[in-house]
This record gives C-alpha cells, structure tokens and sequence, in this order.
C-alpha cells in the first residue's frame, strides 16, 4: 500500500517529466519557429476568403508534421547525440524514452497532422509538408548529415520551406513569391548552422560528423559565414524589390542584415570564446524579427 501510495504521489511529476520529454523531442521552439514563418506566408497569400479557424488548423498540421519529424530526428541521431556533450542528455538518448515509444508518437502526430492538411488546407499542401518531412528526417538526417559538410547546405531546403507550405495552404497553388521566402530562409541556415559548428566542433569531431568546420577548418568555416552573411543580406532585399514588401521590412531587413555581418566579421577577425554562440544566437533573432516585420509591413497601414 506504501509503494502504491509513493506511486500515487510521484504521479503528477512522472507526468510532468514525460510530458516535458516528449515536448523536447518535438524540438517545440525549432517548430514554433517554423510555424511562425508559415503563418507569414499565409498571411502574405492573396486573401481567399478562408476562416481564422481553418487557418489555425493549417498550420497546426503543419507544425505536427514538423515536429513528427524532429522527433525521427532525435531517434535516427541518438547515437550521434549520445557522443555529443549538447545533446547526450535528450530523451531517446538517454534511454528516458524508447525509440518505440518515439516513432509511434511521430505517426500519430504525423498522421493526424497530415489529415488536418488535406481536410482544412488541400492536398497539395500536405504532400508538401510530408515531403519536407521526409527531406529532413531521412534525407538529411539519415545520409547528407553523415556525408558531405555541404550536409547543412543541401538539406536546408527542407527547413526552408514552411513560408511556402502557408502560402499554398491558403491557395492550393504554387507561386513565385513565397520562393524568394524560402530563399531567405535557404541562405540563412548555413550560417546559423555553421556558428553553432564552430562553436561545438569537437562534438562533431568526437560523433564523426562532417561539419564544414571539422573537415575544412574553422578559419575557412568563419569565411564561408562572412559569405553567406553578405548573400543573404542581397537575398533579404529581393521581397522589397518586387513589391512583395515596403519600407518598414526594408528598414528591419538592413538592419538586421548589418548586424548579422558585423557578428560574421567580428567571429572571423576578432573572436572570443563566445563569439560563436553570440552569431548563433542572434541568428534566431533574426529570422523571427525578419519575418515578423514582414508581417507587420503588410498590415500596418503607414
């Protein structure tokens, strides 16, 4: 009756913990991300007539699909991550859950955010977010990651392609604009990636992954960031160009792009033991506030 009782008591922390185990294999601020540049490109889209409501439940699909994938992540990696001081201690890592249990949580959350998609978006966007899926979870993580240090390059499409996924959920249809979207998000993934190498390499090293910085070095490593700074910089200014935005992105854009490279110049000429992560870091800032004053500029009336 004591242990039943001990049992009882310890309940809602076990909950807790699990709950919070199966929320770090989703990667829920990566997906949050994610999501957040969706619901750009939706918010872009020609205005079609659909309900807040369905809107919702599109991009609820679309981040169940994403985090379904994650969590493929973390199973098809848990050797990789228990050799790496950053990620030994995730859940299918640490054996705190099973890659049974895993999987099974990505194919419901997989398929039921698959049926969300083809029920309240379209087909054509559910084939889309599935392939994207598959890119990241088997594509990349599975072969590029272990092949190539252009792994992060190659593989960065999949991650890019959310913007998209919220524009064709709104009008079933492909179109040229919500690319230059994923473009931004394209160019932007090296470099973010690329910092957080520099800054782990001898994780990589030790998990023998070909990351740039581990198979070119990182002096060469922080010169291909510089590069990648400056294209995404140009690549940032193209939505301005077309009319795609105004002034108010143009201003957020040059600013943060300026920002970016100073980060990108200062970890290549003069780096200190945090200079990496400082890029890293800031990276994520980028990105959210690029795409927010995106939104922002689209609806504000000046």
């Amino acid at each position: 009756m004591a242990h039943l009782l001990t049992i009882t008591k310890d309940a809602p922390r076990q909950l807790t913990e699990l709950f919070k185990d199966y929320l770090a294999i989703s990667k829920f601020k990566v997906v949050a991300m994610l999501v957040l540049t969706a619901w750009v490109g939706l918010a872009l889209a020609p205005d079609v007539g659909r309900g807040i409501g369905v809107q919702f439940i599109s991009l609820l699909g679309i981040g169940l699909l994403s985090a379904a994938a994650a969590v493929i992540n973390h199973v098809v990696d848990s050797e990789i991550d228990s050799k790496m001081a950053r990620t030994r201690h995730r859940p299918v890592a640490k054996g705190r859950l099973s890659k049974f249990h895993a999987l099974s949580f990505a194919s419901v959350i997989g398929v039921s955010g698959f049926t969300m998609l083809v029920i309240w978006a379209n087909t054509l966007t559910a084939i889309l977010t599935l392939f994207a899926l598959v890119g990241y979870a088997f594509i990349y993580t599975s072969f590029l990651k272990r092949a190539t240090p252009q792994n992060i390059v190659i593989g960065g499409l999949a991650g890019a392609m959310p913007p998209l996924l919220g524009w064709v959920s709104e009008t079933g249809q492909m179109a040229a604009a919500p690319w230059l979207l994923v473009m931004i998000i394209f160019t932007w993934t090296p470099p973010h990636f690329w910092a957080l190498a520099i800054a782990r390499k001898s994780d990589y090293e030790r998990a023998k992954i070909p990351m740039l910085p581990v198979t070119h070095g990182i002096d060469f490593c922080k010169t291909c960031v510089i590069a990648y700074s400056v294209l995404l910089a140009l690549v940032c200014v193209l939505p301005y160009l077309i009319g795609m935005s105004g002034l108010i992105y143009l201003l957020a854009a040059t600013l943060l792009n300026t920002m970016f490279i100073y980060k990108a110049i200062k970890l290549k000429v003069a780096p200190k033991d945090d200079t990496a992560m400082d890029l890293f870091r800031f990276s994520i800032i980028h990105l959210m506030i690029l795409f927010v004053a995106l939104f922002i500029d689209k609806w504000l009336v000046i």
